[in-house]
């Protein structure tokens, strides 16, 4: 499993995905399912919305602390020196703290207490994810493609894999929780002893060294970089307008019942997730031997905005089902790509986990940011077709942002 110029094998593989699949689940399914469940208001005073609200609220409160948490682990970790690594500590305590926090928020009650915990996995899932992200500029340079497409397909992954368990086993949110902290503390545990960890090259000296926080943030004043950063934030947004709310739209914009509603969304994630990962592992395929990024991260964004707008224009299940495939052939390709296109702007070699860092929290930010923009369009106009039309206009105009990049770097095509 040690690499060779750049290159690892299939086990390397199996354990970074297995890693990247225990992490999105337990951010995605508190997000799509069991937080609102936790906080869903159909019988309150003020209606229905106040639950949509406070669901945003929390997740956007928790996208802080990881925006916040993300970077600040990664420069630490490209720091750190031992026998047992420098990324290895770093995705241990993330997942013990993520495991911890799951456990909290499985006895938590109301929005405080909710959102507290939340914050907790949310931290932690930062900093093991900062970890695990820097393994692939560590190890890699004409894998990076696939190796971001595992990331992407296992986002997709682990929305199905947490909802379809909860649904179908009809576990309740206290279960529910519980299960995604052995299934994180059992994964996570052993994707970060078994994964390599090589020692910091030469050049990553001046890792350890005191600079200020303007050095800290100088990846930030790369031009090509910081485009790149924003324009994920924008789609990831967009992304998040047409999926975050998914389980409140079935109940008060399609007027599902709970039980059905339970049922229709867990065949919804089954679509985008079939989708998201077919488009992931070509598109990232492709990439890799071609060397091109841009011009699929722009299309994929677009593909991704023009479902929102279908759902937005047609708002049946049907339709939603049509838009669920389309975002995940967007979203997919927008991922994998993206993040391997993030991977060869990184602007210091010497501190490549900080900076990927940014790359992720941009991501999980907008993911997080979503909803709670989501809930404020909503509880403006009473409904979810304006929610679904931003986001789609905000996708394209996070891929066209791609544009202002200058540096076409071009990834070393595999022959």
């Amino acid at each position: 499993m040690t690499t060779t110029q750049g290159r690892v094998g299939a086990k390397w593989f199996v354990l970074f995905t297995l890693a990247w699949l225990a992490l999105w689940t337990v951010q995605l399914t508190p997000l799509q399912l069991l937080i609102p469940l936790q906080l869903n208001t159909p019988d309150d005073a003020d209606g229905w919305v106040s639950g949509v609200v406070s669901s945003g609220l929390v997740l956007a409160v928790g996208g802080i602390a990881g925006v916040i948490a993300g970077p600040l682990a990664g420069g630490l970790s490209d720091r750190t020196r031992g026998a047992f690594g420098r990324r290895r500590p770093w995705a241990l305590v993330g997942v013990a703290l993520g495991t911890v926090s799951l456990v909290a928020i499985s006895f938590a009650q109301g929005p405080w207490g909710v959102g507290l915990a939340w914050v907790g996995v949310s931290v932690g899932t930062a900093v093991a994810s900062a970890a695990f992200t820097a393994l692939i500029a560590d190890q890699l340079t004409t894998q990076r493609g696939a190796a971001s497409a595992a990331v992407s397909s296992s986002q997709a992954l682990g929305i199905i894999v947490g909802v379809g368990v909860i649904v179908l086993l009809e576990l309740g949110t206290v279960t529910g929780y519980l299960v995604l902290a052995g299934f994180l503390a059992i994964v996570g545990v052993a994707a970060a002893l078994l994964l390599p960890d090589p020692p910091a090259p030469a050049q990553s000296a001046v890792a350890r060294e005191a600079r200020a926080l303007s050095a800290r943030l100088a990846a930030l004043g790369d031009r090509d970089f910081a485009w790149m950063l924003g324009g994920r934030l924008i789609v990831n947004i967009g992304n998040a307008l047409g999926t975050g709310l998914l389980f409140f739209f079935l109940l008060y914009g399609l007027h599902r019942d709970p039980v059905t509603a339970e049922d229709d969304l867990l065949l919804l994630i089954v679509i985008y997730t079939v989708f998201v990962v077919a488009s992931s592992i070509v598109s990232g395929a492709v990439s890799d031997r071609t060397g091109r990024r841009v011009g699929i991260v722009l299309w994929s964004a677009i593909v991704q905005g023009a479902a929102a707008l279908f759902i937005a224009a047609f708002p049946t299940y049907e339709s939603t089902m049509i838009g669920a495939a389309l975002l995940g052939v967007g979203y997919g390709a927008y991922m994998s790509v993206g993040l391997a296109l993030g991977t060869d702007l990184l602007p210091f070699p010497e501190d490549h986990a900080r900076d990927l860092g940014f790359v992720n929290v941009s991501a999980s930010l907008g993911q997080l940011l979503g909803p709670l923009i989501g809930a404020g369009l909503v509880a403006l106009v009473g409904g979810f077709s304006l929610m679904f039309a931003v986001g789609g206009v905000l996708s394209i105009v996070g891929g066209l942002m791609t544009l202002a990049i200058r540096t076409r770097t071009e990834a070393p095509s595999v022959v």
